[in-house]
């Protein structure tokens, strides 16, 4: 796990399976080359596998092991420490899967005190469920049905709202703007270094 990008490659598939082109896009900088280098190399090593999407994608892509999936953890007590850094900016590049295991990471317990509800988060292409029930937040990767309100935008005009207390009008709130506000501010930053 310590070849770089290795942990990014497995933070991207903890919402599940994630084409070549998907990971491509969401990691800016990697090259095809070693972004193919590093699936075959941690495929080798258990922690992932090739799966075949379902019709009408039908297209090979990457799915984190059961085994794989245990390194969220990690990556969350590692997002907690770089919010820590005084120079940590939280409007910069993010992939829409980050900002979602962002979400169960910095989940406030006390602000989510009787929050019960779920919200869909529609960015670019994607789209997510997160259900709160309390401290307990999950993230579902698809359609944003069922849901009391939806929040559409970019990763990070989502993530200057939730971290940088930039304004909501810059989303696109679907169905109870209330509820939808009031989920915007479910979350605290760890205090600086």
């Amino acid at each position: 796990m310590g070849d770089r990008w290795a942990l990014l490659i497995m933070r991207e598939l903890l919402l599940g399976a994630r084409r070549f082109s998907d990971l491509k896009r969401d990691l800016p900088g990697i090259s095809a080359n070693v972004l193919k280098q590093r699936l075959d190399e941690l495929e080798a090593r258990g922690l992932l596998r090739k799966v075949r999407l379902p019709p009408p994608a039908a297209r090979d892509a990457y799915q984190a092991t059961d085994w794989g999936l245990e390194i969220e953890p990690v990556i969350q007590t590692l997002g907690r420490f770089a919010a820590r850094s005084p120079g940590h900016d939280p409007t910069l590049p993010l992939s829409p899967v980050s900002l979602m295991i962002s979400f169960r990471t910095m989940i406030d317990a006390a602000k989510a005190q009787g929050f019960d509800e779920r919200i869909g988060f529609l960015i670019g292409e994607e789209s997510f469920v997160v259900a709160v029930s309390g401290p307990l937040l999950d993230v579902v990767r698809g359609p944003a049905t069922g849901v009391g309100a939806t929040v559409a935008g970019t990763p990070e005009q989502i993530a200057a709202v939730v971290y940088g207390g930039a304004p909501a009008e810059g989303l696109a709130i679907g169905g109870d703007e209330a509820l939808a506000r009031r989920f915007l501010t479910l979350f605290t930053l760890p205090p600086k270094a």
